[in-house]
């Protein structure tokens, strides 16, 4: 590294996972000299016990932003995973002076100030909400396999099973309301995973490779590109920082 001071990374899973699944792009950071942050949403992960039916986006949302406030963090290489895309959206909507850059890795955004169950079709939406209250009552709801996320290799793939819980339903009933246009400004990095692409994040993806002020990169890797994929997502987010993120 030949940074004097090199910028903190700020590491955000996705749905069903905890920052356990950046275990492998954390060491290739941190070898490489940078402060890497890797905290679990409320309610998943080494969290669990949290789950509650009182959480909502705005949980999420303050779970990644009192991270940086207690932390200190300037200057932060912000990289969000699938759902997580949603809550550092929100995070930079409240706080873009603190965001070098955002990197969605595969994210998922909210259109419209929606939330995630008012975003599907009606079957869909009801066929979730079924399935959370069939699971626990409505507290939470089950996810798919590490295989459905693009994992072959047996081993990674039971090691993420191991680890994956039920994702707290409260923040998909509820929207996080931005107050600001998406993005708010702030440069950003759309990876894009197209082996194969998740159908949940199509759209999310479209809207990126359209916007004229973000980057957006296609890698050959399934969803979980960060445990498939760890050196060459570790690579792509250090050529951010070496190539400059703030214009």
């Amino acid at each position: 590294m030949s940074h004097a001071n090199p910028p903190p990374f700020l590491l955000v899973h996705g749905a069903y996972h905890g920052g356990w699944c950046w275990r492998d792009v954390a060491r290739r950071l941190r070898a490489s000299g940078f402060d890497v942050f890797t905290p679990t949403q409320t309610g998943l992960g080494e969290r669990r016990h949290l789950l509650s039916a009182h959480l909502t986006m705005e949980t999420f949302v303050q779970d990644i932003v009192n991270v940086i406030l207690v932390e200190e963090l300037e200057d932060v290489i912000l990289v969000a995973h699938s759902y997580g895309s949603r809550v550092c959206n929100g995070v930079v909507d409240r706080m873009p002076e603190r965001v070098r850059h955002l990197v969605h890795l595969d994210g998922g955004f909210a259109f419209d100030n929606q939330s995630r169950l008012e975003g599907m079709t009606p079957e869909m939406r009801e066929a979730r909400i079924a399935k959370a209250m069939q699971h626990d009552g409505g507290i939470s709801v089950t996810g798919p396999s590490a295989a459905e996320f693009g994992i072959a290799d047996p081993d990674l793939a039971a090691w993420v099973d191991r680890r994956m819980t039920p994702q707290p339903f409260g923040p998909e009933r509820t929207a996080l309301v931005l107050n600001n246009p998406l993005g708010n400004g702030v440069p950003a990095t759309y990876i894009a995973c197209m082996a194969p692409q998740l159908a949940a994040v199509a759209k999310s993806a479209a809207y990126a490779k359209g916007r004229d002020d973000w980057t957006y990169i296609e890698i050959n890797a399934g969803h979980d590109a960060m445990v498939t994929h760890p050196a060459q997502v570790a690579d792509i987010l250090e050529n951010i920082v070496h190539n400059g993120a703030r214009s």
